[in-house]
């Protein structure tokens, strides 16, 4: 991974942890008070209630300070890597239910290794901005754009293969953080298994860096497709999150 894009993933992490970025290169695990910090990525208007990230040595851990206690004995003696391991989460599952809260999934991201040329020549067509808001509201893209237009962390950039008139896929980056693009992708599945998501994503990776941002990718534990899109594309692994969020308490009312 190229050290200027993994010096800038730090400096990103360490506004939403509320942290020094070497407190990600630290041999211990660090625990911080959850504060809600000018530059950060914003996915809610609420400060964390717990977080955890690890970049493949310690963790760190921002969390309200009524969990500290716990999370001191939590993260004591252990290695970054082993708290996301299941048995510790379903300690920390149990805590966090205390509190009404409940974990989210857990977040592999990828940051730009190296470049990568295009395997393949699909017909394209690129959009921007308001050009792309038609597509709000298709079902088709879940991944590529968000459901509709947010301003805390828009969409920038789409690009769409077609074969002839039919889409065959859409890659699509949001601005999560100032200059940070997070690119998501979506194929139709009669195209799937064609290298269609590997040949956008690539291309949409190429541009970003062009334009002088940084794009990241995540996925899921076990969704090796999107992984192998990821590698295929010049991403490597960089860091994996996992956070809380409130219980929705179900009613009969």
């Amino acid at each position: 991974m190229k050290s200027e894009s993994f010096d800038s993933l730090l400096d990103l992490l360490s506004l939403e942890y509320n942290c020094a970025p070497d407190d990600f290169r630290k041999d211990e695990n660090v625990l911080t008070i959850s504060e809600i910090r000018e530059g950060r990525r914003v996915y809610s208007p609420e400060k964390y209630f717990f977080h955890m990230a690890t970049t493949g040595g310690n963790a760190v851990v921002t969390a309200d300070e009524r969990l500290h206690p716990f999370l001191k004995k939590y993260m004591e003696n252990s290695s970054g890597h082993s708290l996301f391991e299941i048995p510790k989460l379903l300690v920390l599952e149990k805590e966090l239910n205390e509190f009404g809260y409940t974990l989210t999934s857990t977040y592999h991201m990828f940051l730009p290794n190296n470049y990568v040329s295009p395997k393949k020549d699909y017909s394209v067509k690129w959009f921007y901005n308001e050009e792309f808001f038609g597509f709000y509201g298709d079902e088709r893209f879940p991944n590529a754009i968000c459901g509709e237009f947010l301003p805390h962390r828009p969409d920038r950039i789409v690009v769409c293969a077609y074969d002839g008139d039919e889409i065959m896929g859409m890659a699509g980056c949001s601005e999560d953080a100032p200059h940070w693009q997070q690119i998501g992708i979506d194929v139709m599945p009669k195209y799937r298994s064609m290298g269609v998501g590997t040949y956008l994503v690539t291309l949409l990776k190429n541009e970003i860096i062009r334009r002088g941002d940084i794009p990241f990718y995540g996925t899921s534990l076990s969704n090796y497709h999107s992984w192998n899109i990821a590698l295929n594309c010049g991403f490597r692994p960089a860091w994996v999150e996992i956070g809380a969020n409130k219980l929705k308490i179900l009613s009969d009312q």
